[in-house]
């Protein structure tokens, strides 16, 4: 039977995703001579990467929606890691805790990445019944304490994340940008760009899709690059039939080679979430991502996010549900052009000094140096 070393495995996220596969695979297959292994369920196929470093394994897509998913899909994973024998098995899904269980009581190292504030997030799910939030969230909370009291890590992405966690089993790795990763594309000399704006990320209403759009109702010389995907789908329908959809390019998802060419092209970022539960005390992954490229951002104003923004000097913050205060923040970035520029290179000097991905690469390594070892 052949044993690997490292695991990762979702059951939910594509081979791409940018924390999975850019960021920590990518790193801990750089730092070692051992394949690591990537476990998805996307129907893509197995594949080869980063020559050979990184293996990814596919136990095929699960029809019948989530509840499939959550038992035919897990049960299938489990017979696949198991096949592979890993020292250190590191899961992505809240709905494979009982995966990471199975795996710890028949000896494995296993760390569950905690993605996102899972008992808030399920407070806004628009799939689960109202009536259901409420108990799903205790429910959920309950699953992920035992899970921290069992499993031998757990790594949040953000520090309030970590708060819900034994401090003495909990490694904060947050989804800080890669220096460098997306400044390589087609990138035109900041005076030189069009007046155009993006987004990158995901397209619901919580995000700010519609007061985006509605944004350029009240300024009539620019246009937004959408990239993503809208969440729900009748979302795109229903922002297709608003007046400011005219201006609006949308690129529908985009490789990281896209995304580094439609930054390279814009004049500022937007991050304008609403203020839920779940988003103010978030660490917004791509506002730094805007500011390691040298953009200027419009930001929404929270707390956490005005400090980080007023520290750095990078960017300007908006009432998240006005269209018009994004509008004014637009005009300001093109009638500003010289303090703009400047604002986009302040925010690129704090992505170098604090919020870079190579400081939390090291702590990933060194979590994993700790556990094998053990």
């Amino acid at each position: 039977m052949e044993r690997i070393r490292i695991a990762h495995i979702t059951t939910v996220h594509p081979r791409g995703d940018t924390r999975i596969r850019v960021r920590e695979l990518a790193s801990i297959a750089d730092a070692g001579p051992e394949p690591v292994v990537l476990f998805v369920q996307d129907g893509n196929g197995d594949a080869i990467e980063a020559g050979g470093s990184i293996r990814i394994l596919d136990t095929g897509p699960v029809p019948g929606g989530r509840l499939a998913r959550m038992t035919q899909g897990v049960w299938r994973m489990w017979r696949a890691v198991r096949s592979l024998q890993p020292r250190l098995a590191h899961f992505h899904d809240p709905e494979l805790i009982p995966l990471g269980l199975l795996l710890k009581c028949f000896g494995h190292r296993v760390v569950y990445d905690v993605h996102e504030d899972l008992p808030r997030q399920v407070l806004t799910k628009y799939w689960l019944p109202g009536f259901l939030r409420r108990p799903v969230s205790w429910i959920v909370s309950a699953i992920e304490w035992l899970a921290a009291r069992v499993l031998d890590s757990i790594v949040p992405a953000t520090p309030k994340i970590a708060e819900r966690f034994p401090p003495r089993k909990t490694t904060t790795i947050q989804n800080f940008p890669i220096l460098d990763e997306l400044v390589e594309g087609k990138v035109i000399p900041y005076p030189e760009r069009p007046a155009q704006f993006a987004y990158i990320g995901g397209l619901t209403r919580e995000r700010g899709a519609c007061e985006m759009v509605n944004a350029l109702n009240h300024i009539q010389t620019s246009r937004l690059c959408l990239a993503g995907a809208f969440q729900p789908a009748d979302l795109q329908t229903e922002l297709e039939a608003l007046p400011g959809w005219q201006r609006v390019v949308f690129a529908g998802w985009a490789n990281r080679i896209q995304v580094a060419e439609i930054l390279g092209n814009a004049r500022a970022g937007l991050v304008v979430l609403h203020p839920t539960r779940r988003y103010p005390d978030a660490y917004p992954t791509k506002m730094f991502e805007y500011m390691s490229v040298g953009l200027p951002v419009i930001v929404s104003d929270f707390p956490l996010w005005r400090r980080i923004v007023d520290d750095a000097g990078c960017g300007l913050l908006v009432d998240p549900l006005d269209p018009q205060a994004i509008a004014d923040a637009m005009q300001w970035i093109l009638d500003h052009p010289a303090q703009a520029e400047a604002m986009g290179r302040r925010g690129r000097e704090a992505v170098e000094n604090n919020y870079n991905w190579e400081t939390e690469a090291r702590k990933l390594a060194a979590l994993y140096n700790k556990l094998l070892r053990a």
